[in-house]
C-alpha cells in the first residue's frame, strides 16, 4: 500500500514541503532515500522502539520510503514522526484518511514522547500558504507555530496522541493565541531600564539621538565608566517593534531553535557575542547554514564589548551586511540569505591599560602603544559608525544621588516621535526606513544647509582636521537631532552638536 504524508524542509528563514511516500510490499528490507542525512538514516531505530513501546510494531516486510522533492536536501531527526506515522498508516495498522492534510513533524524518543525541532515558524506559515488543514508538532514548540492563523496546530507530547486523532478516538484541540495580545503585553516594562543610569546625561543623549536615527555608535573610556551598562539599556528606547519586525524576528529564533519561551517576540533582541568568536558564528554559515548572531541581532541591537579585542578578519566579514542589511551564504548546491538589519553598539578602551591622559591611573600606555590598539579596527568599519563618544566615570556626588533618572519609556516617546517623521520622509522609498540608511544622494535632498551653517561644519573640518568621511556622517546625525526637534530644516546648532559625536575622526586625538 502506498501513503502520503507530509513534512517540511527549513532553508534559511523559509520552509519547503516534504512529501514522504511510504510503500509497504513483499520481501524483507527498510529503504530510505531521497538525500536524507546520518540524522535521518538513523530514525529507523527510534521508529521501531517507539512503536514496539506503544502498542504497534515495524512490518516485517519491504518498506521503501522517498523523501520528495528528491534533489534536496534533507537533515535532522524532526521527520522520526512524519516516517512513523506513514509507515503506520502504509501498513494499514492504523486507519487515517485525512493525513494527508496535515504537516507532522517532531523527533521521537524511544518511549514514543516528541522532543522539540527547530523552525517550527516558518513551516507553519508554509502549512497555511499551501492550503493545508493543520500541523502536528512537539508541544514544546507550538506556541510559535500557533502565531499563525487560519491554521490548526496541535502540540503532542507522544505518538499515541496523533494516532488517535486520526483513528477518532483523541479529543485533541487546537492551540489558540490572540497574537495582538501577546505582542503588545508587557512592552512598558523592560528589564533593564534607563532610570537605572546615574549622571552620564550627554551619553544618555547620545544613545537617544542613536537610536531616533538608527545609527551605529561605538563609546570609548576606561574601565567602570557604564559602557555596557548604558548599551543593555539601548534596546529599551528603541520604537517598539511592528508586527511585521515581529514576525521576522521570531522567525530567525524559530530557525536557529532558540526561542525561549516561544510565541511572538515582543521586545528586540539584545546580542553580545564573546570576543573569541569566530566568523562563521557572527555572520552564519556551517555545512547546513545557520543563522548567525548578526541575523539573531536582526531588528535590535549587536553590542561588541571590547571591539579591539575582536579578531581583525571577524569584524571585516561584518562591513559587506552592515551595508546590504542582509548576508548571503554559498554552498555548491545552494545559496541562503538570513536578514541582518541591526544597530551596531561596539564600547572600546581607549588604550591597552584601558586609562587615557589620566595622570591617576595605575598604569599609562605610551601614544605608540595606544596608536597600535587602535589600529586593530580598520577604517572601513569606522567608516560604517555614525557615533563616536567618549564616556568618563561618573562622580561620587552623581553615584550617591537617590534622585531616579529619566525612564527608558518617556525617552522611548521622544525616539518614537522621530522615527514616524523619518518614515513619512522616506515612505515613498522601498528599502529606506530611517535617517542611517540614507545614501549620499538623499542626504543632499534632506540635510541642505544654509550658508551659517556650511560656515560651521567647513570651520570644524578645518580647525579639528575631521576626516572626509565624517562629513556625511555629521550631516546624518544632524538630521537626527533636527528630526528629535521636530525642525524641517538642518541648523547650526544640530551641525555643531552632531560634530561632538566625531572623537575618533579628529586628527590629534590621542595627543
Amino acid at each position: 500500500m502506498l501513503v502520503k504524508v507530509f513534512g517540511s524542509a527549513v532553508f534559511g528563514v523559509e520552509a519547503t514541503t516534504i512529501t514522504v511516500e511510504v510503500n509497504i510490499d513483499k520481501g524483507i528490507g527498510y529503504h530510505l532515500v531521497g538525500l536524507p542525512d546520518n540524522a535521518i538514516k538513523e530514525s529507523s531505530y527510534r521508529i521501531a522502539a517507539a512503536l514496539k513501546n506503544n502498542g504497534y510494531n515495524l512490518p516485517g516486510k519491504k518498506i521503501t520510503i522517498n523523501m520528495a522533492p528528491a534533489d534536496l536536501r534533507k537533515e535532522g531527526s524532526a521527520y522520526d514522526l512524519t516516517l512513523a506515522i506513514g509507515i503506520l498508516v502504509a501498513s494499514g495498522q492504523i486507519k487515517a484518511e485525512e493525513v494527508d492534510k496535515y504537516i507532522i513533524m517532531g523527533e521521537l524518543s524511544l518511549d514514543g514522547s516528541l522532543q522539540p525541532i527547530k523552525g517550527a515558524l516558518p513551516i507553519a506559515i508554509k502549512a497555511k500558504e499551501e492550503g493545508l488543514k493543520g500541523f502536528f508538532l512537539p508541544i514544546q514548540n507550538v506556541k510559535e507555530a500557533a502565531i499563525v492563523a487560519g491554521l490548526d496546530v496541535y502540540g503532542i507530547e507522544n505518538v499515541c496522541e496523533v494516532i488517535d486523532f486520526f483513528e477518532g478516538k483523541g479529543t485533541l484541540e487546537p492551540t489558540i493565541i490572540d497574537t495582538r495580545a501577546e505582542f503588545y503585553k508587557d512592552l512598558d516594562f523592560p528589564e533593564f531600564d534607563f532610570s537605572d543610569v546615574k549622571g552620564q546625561e550627554s551619553i544618555k543623549r547620545c544613545m537617544e539621538i542613536a537610536a531616533a536615527g538608527g545609527h551605529n555608535i561605538i563609546l570609548i573610556g576606561p574601565p567602570g565608566a557604564g559602557k555596557t551598562m548604558l548599551a543593555k539599556r539601548l534596546p529599551s528606547i528603541l520604537p517598539p517593534m511592528t508586527l511585521r519586525e515581529a514576525l521576522e524576528t521570531t522567525k530567525i529564533h524559530s530557525v536557529a531553535g532558540k526561542l525561549k519561551e516561544g510565541g511572538l517576540m515582543n521586545q528586540r533582541p539584545f546580542r553580545s557575542p564573546h570576543h573569541t568568536i569566530s566568523n562563521v558564528a557572527l555572520v552564519g554559515g556551517g555545512s547546513y547554514p545557520q543563522p548567525g548572531e548578526i541575523s539573531m541581532a536582526h531588528n535590535g541591537v549587536l553590542f561588541l564589548d571590547e571591539l579591539p579585542e575582536f579578531k581583525r578578519d571577524v569584524l571585516e566579514v561584518m562591513r559587506q551586511p552592515l551595508e546590504d542589511r542582509e548576508v548571503t551564504i554559498s554552498r555548491a548546491k545552494f545559496t541562503v540569505t538570513y536578514p541582518s538589519s541591526f544597530m551596531l553598539v561596539a564600547s572600546m578602551n581607549p588604550s591597552p591599560s584601558g586609562f587615557f591622559n589620566d595622570p591617576d591611573a595605575p598604569q599609562t600606555s605610551s601614544p605608540h602603544e595606544m596608536q597600535r590598539y587602535l589600529s586593530k579596527i580598520s577604517g572601513p568599519l569606522l567608516d560604517r559608525i555614525d557615533i563616536h563618544i567618549e564616556v568618563t566615570p561618573v562622580p561620587f556626588e552623581k553615584l550617591s544621588d537617590d534622585r531616579k533618572a529619566e525612564a527608558s519609556v518617556d525617552i522611548r516617546k521622544r525616539v518614537t516621535a522621530a522615527r514616524e517623521f523619518q518614515s513619512l520622509r522616506f515612505e515613498a522609498l522601498e528599502n529606506v526606513h530611517y535617517n542611517a540608511q540614507m545614501s549620499s544622494k538623499l542626504i543632499r535632498e534632506y540635510c541642505a544647509l544654509d550658508d551659517a551653517s556650511k560656515l560651521l561644519l567647513k570651520t570644524a573640518m578645518e580647525r579639528l582636521n575631521l576626516s572626509a568621511r565624517a562629513y556625511d556622517r555629521i550631516l546624518k546625525v544632524a538630521r537626527t537631532i533636527a528630526d528629535l526637534e521636530a525642525a524641517p530644516k538642518v541648523e547650526a546648532m544640530h551641525i555643531s552638536e552632531a560634530i561632538q559625536y566625531r572623537s575618533l575622526d579628529r586628527d590629534g586625538w590621542l595627543g
